[in-house]
């Protein structure tokens, strides 16, 4: 089975983390477009608690443009996700979504080819944020 999805734990509060994990990404040059509060809104429309979890949708243009130019189809696919979870006071999960992996739903092989880049750069994101997390 393939894995959808690139994590790591980092130590840090959640707002902290958020702001750290969305500094990363733009070093590799990714933007956040947007930013769901999955908690408050399972809060809000259902009424049930969860702990703080943010989906942050990341872009990195060149490559979203260059995946698009391949396959319009892509679009249904972008952006990429990163996911932001406490998972105890002090520590958090941090996900990414596989590109590579969200490529192959298409069934094009070129945009999972042109996808590996964007893999290595949210590893690279992955190993920045751990290396300053056990720093």
């Amino acid at each position: 089975m393939r894995k959808i999805n690139f994590k790591t734990t980092v130590s840090g509060n959640f707002d902290e983390v958020i702001a750290r994990v969305t500094d990363e990404l733009k070093q590799q040059g990714f933007g956040v477009l947007s930013r769901i509060d999955l908690h408050q809104k399972f809060l809000e429309k259902l009424g049930k608690k969860i702990p703080p979890a943010v989906i942050l949708g990341a872009c990195n243009p060149q490559l979203a443009y260059d995946a698009y130019q391949s396959n319009s189809d892509v679009a249904s696919l972008l952006p990429c996700n990163a996911v932001v979870r406490e998972i105890a006071p002090g520590s958090c999960s941090v996900e990414f979504a596989r590109p590579s992996a969200m490529m192959e739903i298409l069934g094009d092989k070129q945009l999972v080819t042109l996808s590996q880049d964007a893999d290595r750069k949210l590893e690279t994101c992955l190993k920045r944020l751990s290396e300053k997390s056990a720093a």
